[in-house]
């Protein structure tokens, strides 16, 4: 199993981007899927979080100006990040709890990260 993220990049603070995450290899299922953050310095933080039934939980820091969303059907999970700010810099690492037959466990799945910096 393999999580592709992208999106990432250089944007100005007040400007918008969209991080997508695609699972793939052999996938029975998928429960939660995530999104988190380590900046310079600190410690991997959780931004976003999004349950097979689009139940949906956000860090304080980041309610009102990030969404999360996933297509089941792609096995993909997006997050649509707006009205940035420097403090969201940081390498946005995406996050699944797979299984991968029927008789297996759940097991936590890494993207590789991507690079998010936001100008002031």
């Amino acid at each position: 199993v393999q999580l592709q993220a992208s999106g990432g990049g250089l944007v100005q603070a007040g400007g918008s981007l969209r991080l997508s995450c695609a699972a793939s290899g052999t996938i029975f299922s998928i429960n939660d899927m995530g999104w988190y953050r380590q900046a310079p310095g600190k410690q991997r933080e959780l931004v976003a979080t999004i349950v097979t039934g689009s139940s949906t939980n956000y860090a304080d820091s980041v309610k009102g100006r990030f969404s999360i969303s996933r297509d089941n059907a792609a096995n993909t999970v997006y997050l649509q990040m707006n009205s940035l700010k420097p403090e969201d810099t940081a390498v946005y690492y995406c996050n699944a709890a797979i299984r991968t037959t029927t008789y297996s466990y759940t097991r936590n799945y890494w993207g590789q990260g991507t690079l998010v910096t936001v100008s002031s």
